[in-house]
């Protein structure tokens, strides 16, 4: 029979091969360690307060903080107040990158964090459940000299949740509360060298708009982009991995079609999981550097997704058939209590992207957590696609005990087999725990991995050498999906040897009991390739 690689090959090659996977995951991470500086980059900007005296509000100019045409600034709002300017005649204006820097492609994404200060005055505190109420737009140009292009413009509200942690006294007027940061902008592509916001705070107290939100000073913006020399690294490293996948993928379903059989469910899983691992490493991100795609993060966020719904089937259809006494098998429907979780979950998760990031393609502005209803719909996605992970893990738990059960149960009537008989069912044994521990391996891995990397300050310092753990848990990420989808195809591919026909007998050394077994050829039947055993005597009986 031709069985897999795997199952042909000695204890010694198979070593070889693990140290080999090994080095290269030590590898994945010395890259994002050593090589590649940190991943993110956050800068903080303090917007200036502008005054607006343009008096027909169809007007459009955009105010610069700095620069030739800077605009007319106040310090505070006493200096408003003492110069008779309105709140509707503020605007608060941040130019990013700040004064002699420029953005570029290589950033990749650019995310914008909101914070208030806000002081605290007895006849204005801030009242329960307040909303602000933004009027902001977003502009952007290439160069100093040229007049800025609107990129965006819109009216949003966030939810105030401060605290004040004093006691609110008169002594106590001035001190500020504590305010959560709010969500702000999320924009997927940075194809412009400067951009500019301005925000505008209007009021309205007929109709309850900015009222009750405390007495606002100031406005400051964390902006946090991908690093570029990050980027690049990223970049290298998908288009050094995306052929040795795609070879190996060519390479293993050739070996499927050259079978006189047609592939089992197994090996068609397998050849999906490498279609989908190719899918992620494709560096269509090289093409984000030259034109201005949004969409880039969405598009990221569904291919991950395709890859880790595929490797979680892929998980639950390989303990199934390795379940040696279950009848039915090869066949997907089998399945479909323990994927239909996958599906449903993954599911949930995309719509909660469209909602969030699917918008964002048009107003960079929005975000699903503004708003009450928006937190409700999004926690509730993001509960039920909990609901369907834990599900699935119990699916997989049971599967895992059924298999174990299962092979331990053999364990006690292999003496009494023939040689052949005996490693049809030391072979999947063998084979299931060994592929079935490396994924544990991985995830214990990842856990770990990204646990050190939010607990520690991100870097560690190895003699003269500074690590990046952040970047290493990327990279180090990255590999090892790559190296676990490579070693479970090379592995499972069809082997070029064949076991001939055997003639046995029960017992050491002749035929204790007078009872022949005899092992015919390899057959493939609808359930995929078996052995038939033509069995008399006690054999018979197991």
């Amino acid at each position: 029979m031709a069985g897999a690689i795997i199952e042909n090959m000695s204890t010694k090659k198979l070593v070889i091969l693990g140290v080999t996977l090994l080095l290269f995951q030590a590898l994945a991470f010395m890259v994002g360690g050593l090589i590649a500086p940190s991943p993110t980059r956050a800068a903080e900007y303090l917007a200036t307060k502008c005054v607006d005296k343009i008096k027909y509000p169809e007007e459009t100019k955009w105010f610069m903080p700095w620069g030739v045409d800077q605009c007319e600034k106040i310090k505070t709002f006493d200096e408003a107040m003492a110069k008779r300017i309105e709140a509707n005649n503020i605007v608060f204006a941040a130019h990013i990158p700040m004064s002699k820097n420029e953005m570029s492609p290589w950033f990749q994404f650019m995310l914008v964090i909101l914070q208030f200060d806000i002081a605290f005055k007895m006849y204005n505190q801030i009242e329960e459940g307040a909303v602000v109420t933004i009027d902001v737009g977003l502009a952007y140009r290439d160069d100093l000299f040229s007049e800025w292009t609107e990129m965006a413009h819109s009216f949003e509200h966030r939810n105030l949740n401060c605290n004040f942690t004093a006691e609110k006294t008169i002594e106590n007027e001035g001190r500020y509360y504590v305010c959560d940061p709010l969500p702000f902008m999320e924009v997927g592509s940075v194809a412009h060298k400067y951009y500019l916001i301005n925000i505008r705070l209007p009021v309205n107290e007929r109709k309850k708009v900015n009222i009750g939100i405390g007495e606002i000073r100031d406005i400051r913006l964390v902006s946090i982009h991908q690093n570029g020399g990050f980027t690049q690294v990223w970049f290298a490293m998908k288009t050094f991995l995306t052929p040795s996948i795609l070879i190996i993928m060519i390479w293993y379903w050739r070996r499927i079609t050259l079978m006189t059989r047609p592939p089992v469910l197994l090996e068609k899983v397998i050849f999906a999981l490498g279609i989908s691992m190719t899918f992620i490493n494709i560096p269509v991100e090289w093409f984000s550097v030259g034109f201005n795609w949004t969409w880039m993060l969405l598009f990221g966020d569904i291919r991950q997704g395709i890859f880790y719904s595929m490797l979680l089937s892929f998980w639950i259809i390989f303990c199934g058939e390795h379940l040696m006494d279950q009848m039915e098998r090869n066949r997907f429907s089998v399945y479909w209590k323990q994927v239909g979780p996958i599906v449903f979950g993954s599911f949930c998760l995309f719509i909660f992207d469209m909602c969030e990031r699917g918008v964002q393609l048009t107003n960079p502005f929005y975000s699903i957590w503004a708003s009450d209803v928006g937190t409700e719909l999004a926690m509730s996605f993001i509960i039920v696609a909990g609901i369907c992970a834990c599900l699935y893990f119990l699916f997989l738990c049971f599967m895992v005990f059924q298999v174990f059960r299962n092979i331990s149960g053999k364990r006690t009537s292999l003496p009494a087999m023939s040689k052949a008989r005996r490693l049809h069912y030391e072979k999947p044994k063998f084979q299931f725990r060994f592929i079935g521990l490396i994924p544990t391996a991985c995830a214990l891995m990842q856990f770990y991995l990204f646990f050190s990397s939010n607990v520690n300050e991100g870097h560690w310092h190895w003699g003269d050498h500074t690590v990046q753990v952040n970047s290493a848990f990327f990279t180090g990420i990255y590999g090892m999906w790559n190296l676990y989808v490579f070693a479970i195809m090379f592995l499972y591919a069809p082997s070029h040897k064949r076991y001939g026909n055997e003639q046995s007998n029960v017992g050491d050394g002749g035929a204790t009991s007078g009872e022949d077994i005899q092992l015919t050829t390899t057959i493939t039947h609808v359930d995929g390739p078996t052995e038939l055993y033509k069995m008399t005597g006690k054999e018979a009986q197991e």
